[in-house]
């Protein structure tokens, strides 16, 4: 077993943060080797020391490294203290202000975006299928940020490794969905993340949605990784991939973000 293999962006320090991949883990079969989804039928001891390394990379004990229930929804939740493994709410987002308490979303090709405004001193982590996107999930984890002191222009947000556009057939009615939401709402503008596919089928940008987004509710920073994890199978999990080959076990990476300092239960 190695070390745990994680991405980082210069632009979230000095917040202690990675889009983990799923290498270096001790997990096995459809699972090898990073997986760190609760509920995705892996072995639980195997998960809780792929987490407990995960926790480790990122500095805070095992116990502060936190998860959600992802619903694919907008719901926010503001983290004030830990909670126990499997206890998270249903949501998609997280914010906190308190140093030492790590925030991780769960992905296998839906985009995990890290949020951070180091001089106010509040991170925030979510996770966004189109779904969660269209129904606003970005622009309400910002909202839940500056309800902590941020400031939106002086956020810097980063969109991990999602599927990518060449990889990312769907149907018109995802299209038809992004012309109806708030926020980008002009059907030019939605369009605009779609290329031809087969037949009626299109090719949807799902990165660049969220950029998209995310500068539109005033992120002072927004970028994406650019990484495509249908297409890199050695180093991420993908559903569309494992739809593609028949179904079946799938393992999911995570991707977290802390402030520096330790977490210390208040007087």
């Amino acid at each position: 077993m190695s070390d745990p293999v994680f991405l980082a962006d210069a632009s979230l320090s000095p917040c202690a943060h990675g889009f983990f991949t799923r290498l270096g883990g001790v997990s096995t079969g459809p699972y090898a080797s990073l997986n760190c989804s609760m509920t995705s039928g892996d072995d639980p001891e195997r998960l809780r020391e792929n987490r407990r390394l995960v926790a480790a990379a990122i500095g805070v004990p095992p116990e502060h490294l936190l998860g959600l229930t992802q619903v694919h929804g907008d719901a926010v939740v503001t983290v004030r203290a830990p909670w126990a493994p499997g206890e998270g709410g249903r949501a998609d987002a997280m914010v906190t202000d308190r140093p030492g308490l790590a925030l991780g979303i769960i992905t296998a090709d839906c985009a995990p975006v890290l949020f951070a405004d180091t001089r106010a001193g509040v991170v925030g982590a979510a996770h966004a299928g189109w779904r969660g996107a269209v129904a606003g999930v970005l622009e309400r984890t910002v909202a839940a940020m500056a309800a902590l002191g941020a400031t939106p222009s002086l956020i810097r947000a980063v969109v991990g490794p999602c599927i990518g556009q060449a990889s990312y057939e769907v149907g018109p009615e995802v299209r038809d969905a992004l012309r109806s939401a708030p926020l980008v709402g002009q059907r030019a503008g939605a369009d605009s993340f779609f290329a031809p596919g087969r037949d009626d089928r299109l090719q949807f940008d799902l990165a660049g949605y969220c950029v998209a987004r995310l500068t539109k509710a005033g992120v002072g920073h927004a970028t994406a990784l650019g990484l495509d994890t249908r297409a890199d199978e050695t180093r991420f999990f993908s559903h569309r991939r494992r739809t593609l080959a028949g179904g079946g076990p799938i393992g999911h990476q995570i991707s977290v973000i802390a402030l520096p300092g330790t977490w210390r239960t208040p007087a």
